[in-house]
This record gives structure tokens, sequence and C-alpha cells, in this order.
């Protein structure tokens, strides 16, 4: 039996109207939901107020709610809690309610613009591998040990990611790996979670949709590591100009790693070829299939991440030589026809430089460089001219296309695009609204040894249009179309 005083622990609240020893049944932030006992709590988002389903909650029956606002009629029975932030309440009463399911394994977030999911994933398989029982919150999926379960958001809501800790926790899971994102951070979903570590990749141009400034986004970011406590440890990326910023208020105990300054973990890149990546990780050798010059920083962070964690460094080292690249993260296949394509979620500007950069670094510049890229609707139209700047600049050939339009009109998102196009670079670049065709003619222009970049959607097995979702892999058009090139 579970009272309402109990969940309440640990929650700022400032009025209390009603009986706090009631049982409670489930908590609840959706008015549809709601059941005999539940309790609703009313937040606060960025299209919907659920201030405005307080009635419908109660209709439902349910016994208490939690708002920042309390109704002008209050209705006998139920019980009533105002607090200063709905959000960071539901997080604290999602930790209460499930039992502080964090403080009983040991919780990693990663947060930062690129290298979340690939951080995370590849801790999740590193630890998997040395035999743990393992836990994942990431983009794209959710993992309870051997459990898949689909992923939606970044950061899931406070309920969903207790929800999951609670079933880890049931299963034995030593260890989690969570990516934390920015509007994760924000809305106070990680509020009540205890972190053993927080790991700090970079920061560039994204959600400025979201966050009105790149201060306010850096410093939402910021504020996690903020909140970490004197137990924790902090982990910082210092070849990133934010890393440092992100330890100026920590409580928790401070670590960096770097290419290429002084760090408390420190990698050489010996060979970047295709096939992987050759690193002198803290003077030992380390060999890698993952490829690029972004993942010696990911590999970096998870060596530096598993040595704090205990693991013994040569173990460490052995475990990192096994590691499989993570689905639509730089995911490349060879055809019959020696024609290279690769499938990578780059949707920010630094993504699809780097992604580029690493690409032209390793090829031998007698080959094509055929890019397909596009930009999401409804998203920061500020990194759109950007994006076409560097996808003209860093390749041979660009084909500009459909990302997700979302409610926008694709073409209007391409003209977008196109504004960032160089004079000189005009005759580089085509657009096809299409998506499946725009991949199609890339694989009709490629010659062998060409490389064919597919950039936006990675792990996505979707598409986005006016409200609907259709199905839509990258992967798998790409395979498909060249297969029947060699027919």
């Amino acid at each position: 039996m579970i009272l309402l005083k109990d969940i309440l622990y640990k929650v700022s609240i400032n009025a209390v109207v009603g009986d706090t020893g009631v049982t409670v049944n489930a908590v609840h932030f959706d008015s549809r939901t709601i059941g005999k006992g539940d309790v609703f709590v009313a937040v606060r988002g960025s299209v919907v107020d659920g201030h405005d389903y307080i009635e419908k909650a109660i209709e439902r029956k349910a016994t208490a709610v939690i708002c920042e606002t309390l109704p002008q009629i209050l209705i006998e029975g139920v019980t009533y809690i105002e607090v200063d932030n709905s959000n960071k309440a539901l997080a604290i009463l999602a930790s209460n309610y499930y039992g502080a399911p964090s403080e009983n394994l040991r919780l990693v977030g990663v947060t930062g613009t690129n290298g979340k999911t690939t951080v995370a994933s590849l801790l999740y398989q590193l630890f998997k591998n040395a035999g743990y029982k393992v836990g994942l919150l990431s983009t794209v999926k959710i993992l309870v040990d051997d459990k898949v379960y689909t992923a939606t958001h970044t950061t899931p809501d406070s309920l969903t990611i207790n929800k999951y800790l609670k079933e880890m926790n049931d299963e034995g899971v030593e260890f989690c790996f969570m990516e934390v994102s920015s509007h994760g951070i924000h809305q106070g979903r990680t509020e009540g979670l205890h972190f053993e570590g927080g790991i700090f990749t970079n920061l560039s141009h994204d959600h400025l949709d979201y966050h009105n400034t790149f201060a306010e986004y850096r410093d939402v970011k910021k504020a996690f590591f903020d909140g970490l406590s004197k137990k924790a440890f902090a982990l910082v990326n210092t070849d990133d100009k934010n890393g440092l910023v992100m330890l100026q208020n920590t409580k928790a105990k401070k670590f960096t790693y770097a290419l290429k300054r002084y760090a408390d973990y420190k990698a050489q890149i010996l060979e970047n070829q295709l096939g992987g990546l050759l690193l002198k990780v803290n003077d030992n050798e380390v060999w890698t299939k993952l490829i690029g010059n972004f993942n010696a920083y990911n590999i970096l962070a998870i060596y530096a991440t598993s040595e704090l964690l205990g693991l013994e460094k040569f173990e460490i080292l052995r475990l990192i030589s096994d590691l499989e690249s993570v689905s639509g993260r730089f995911q490349y296949l060879v055809s019959d026809e020696k024609i290279t394509a690769i499938v990578d979620y780059a949707h920010t500007p630094d993504a699809l430089k780097n992604v580029l950069e690493t690409i032209n670094s390793i090829r031998t510049k007698n080959e094509e460089l055929i890019t397909v890229v596009g930009c999401g609707g409804d998203r920061d139209k500020t990194k759109r001219p950007k994006m076409g700047h560097i996808a003209t600049e860093l390749s041979t050939k660009v084909i500009f296309t459909s990302d997700n339009p979302r409610s926008e009109d694709p073409e209007d998102i391409l003209k977008d695009i196109e504004k960032g196009v160089e004079p000189q670079n005009f005759k580089k670049s085509l657009t096809i609204v299409d998506r499946a065709q725009a991949i199609k003619t890339a694989c009709q222009l490629a010659q062998p040894n060409d490389i064919i970049l597919i950039a936006g959607k990675g792990h996505e097995t979707y598409q986005e249009i006016k409200g609907e979702r259709f199905d839509f892999d990258d992967y798998k058009t790409v395979q498909e179309y060249l297969k029947q090139l060699q027919k």
C-alpha cells in the first residue's frame, strides 16, 4: 500500500488542501490514463497545459492533484498539492513511487550535442560483454539487460524512466547508461535520479528552436553537472571549450579527456581507415572497428568511464577492440561493385562536418563522395543553410532531399538549405524531394570505389510527414538500390 504522503517525500510544496494520508494506485500526467485512486500531475507543456485537464482527471476518479496553480473550485474528497514546478515534482514522485530505483544500480548519464547515443550504447555493449547485467536508456532503444523496448524520446518522461529503472532492479541490473538531452534536463525529467557519473561529449549548434540562445542551451547542459553529488564523477571533453564550463559548479569528482590537449585521459590516432582506428590511449594501443576522429573521442570517453566504474584497464582495451558500431552511426556497407554506402544520424552542422571530414581523411580523392542530406521540419531553421554550405563544400556531389518534414512543406525546407550553397558549388548539387528517389539517384551516379553518405536520419525507420509516420529505413533503402545495380 502506497500513501500519498510517502511519495511526496522531497517534493517542494507550497500548499496542501485535503488529506495526504490517502492511498495511491498510480501516478499519471495524462488525464486520459487516470483511474480510480490515481494521482494526476498537471504539467505545463509547450503545446498542452495539464491544468486544463484537472477537471477531467477528477471525473475519472483521481484521488489527488499536483499542480502549480490551484483550481478556483476545489472538489471535496480530492487532495490538492500546490508546487512551484510540476515537472520536477513529477520526477520526484515517480522516483518515490517506484522505490527510488536509481539508487539500486550504478547510473551514468551522457549529455552533449553529438555522441550521446554512441557512447551510451557502446558502454552498454562493453559492460554486457564483460559479463554484467546492464540497462540502456537511449534514442535508439531501451534495454533491460536482454529485453528490448522501443524508445520514443532521447530522454523519456520521468515516469517511464523510473518504471524501466525499477524493472532493471527486478532483473538484477548493476549498471545503466542513459542519454540525457537538454530537453530532458530543462523539463526536470532527471530530477530525483541518483547518478554515479555524468559524461559531457561536446556542444554545437542544435535545438535552438527550443532553447532561445546557445548560452541557454549550454547552461541547461551545465545544470546536469551542477546537480551531481560529491560521490559522483563528472567526465568532460576539454577539446570542446565548453567542457570546463560544465565543471565550474559541480560537487562531483572532476575528470577530463582530450585528443589535442593535456587531460586525465588522452588518446592519439595512429591509424584511421575504413576498416577502423588504431588508437594510443594513455600509452596503450588499441584497435577498434569504429571509424573517424569523432569515434576516437567516443572510445576515449568509454575507456575513461569504464575505468572510473572500476574495470581493469587491459580488460577495457580488450573489450573496446570487440565493440560493434551502433545502428545508424557511421553504419556502412560495401556493394559487389565496390561502392561504399554510409548511413549516419548527422543532423547538425557540426556532426555533418565531422562525418564528411572523416570520410575525406580516409578516401584517396580518386573517388566521388556523394552526399544525400536534408533537414527536419518544425525545428531550428538557422542551421539549414549551414548544412547546405557544409555538404557542398566537403562533397564532390550533393543531393538535397526530404528528411522528416513534419508539418512543413519539404520544398520550403530545401530552399532554406540551398541558401547556404556558395556560387562555385551550385553545379555540385541537385534537389530531389522524394528521399527514396534521392538515394536511388545517388546509387545510379556512383561508380566503383565511390562513397555515398546518407545523412540525417541514421537509425530511424520512418519518415514523419504531415503528422503521419511512414516506414522508411535509409540503410535498407540504399542496400536494396545497390543490389538492383548488380543485376
